[in-house]
């Protein structure tokens, strides 16, 4: 299956929606599934570093561990899933727009199921993952632009 893809405008510039979408801690202020997330400890900030996150897939708590693979300020990144049954691939681009004032974010979602996340994947987690991505830009935007 192809990855599910969105964009958003957003009205900040390109380095302040970077910062904010790379620091894993904003993680559950914007995205509806992610309960927690957290830095581990033992790995340097920047590519290569990995993050704890806890999702709500359907009605379990699942917790996983996510790895920095790309960090280009402000222009794009990419964060992979390195274990459990579901493990997420998210690439983000974002542009500068008009005056550069503005970012146009675009977020790519794919996911490859292991074990029982086989079956998880097709049944729960890429459609939940369709309807919320919509809402979880909606979110960055709406915490983005209240910042500003």
């Amino acid at each position: 299956m192809s990855a599910i893809k969105e964009t958003i405008e957003i009205s900040r510039r390109p380095e302040d929606v970077f910062a904010y979408m790379t620091d894993s801690s904003h993680l559950p202020e914007w995205q509806e599934s992610a309960v927690s997330a957290r830095h581990v400890l033992d790995t340097p900030e920047g590519v290569g570093s990995r993050v704890a996150v806890t999702r709500r897939i359907g009605r379990r708590e699942i917790p996983m561990t996510m790895e920095w693979s790309e960090l280009d300020p402000p222009r794009s990144w990419r964060i992979d899933g390195v274990d459990g049954p579901v493990r997420g691939h998210a690439h983000g681009t974002i542009e500068p727009v008009g005056d550069g004032e503005r970012s146009r974010v675009t977020i790519e979602l794919d996911f490859e199921g292991h074990g029982v996340g086989k079956v998880l994947v097709p049944l729960v987690v890429r459609p939940q993952a369709r309807k919320e991505i919509r809402r979880n830009e909606q979110h960055l935007k709406d915490v983005l632009e209240r910042q500003a």
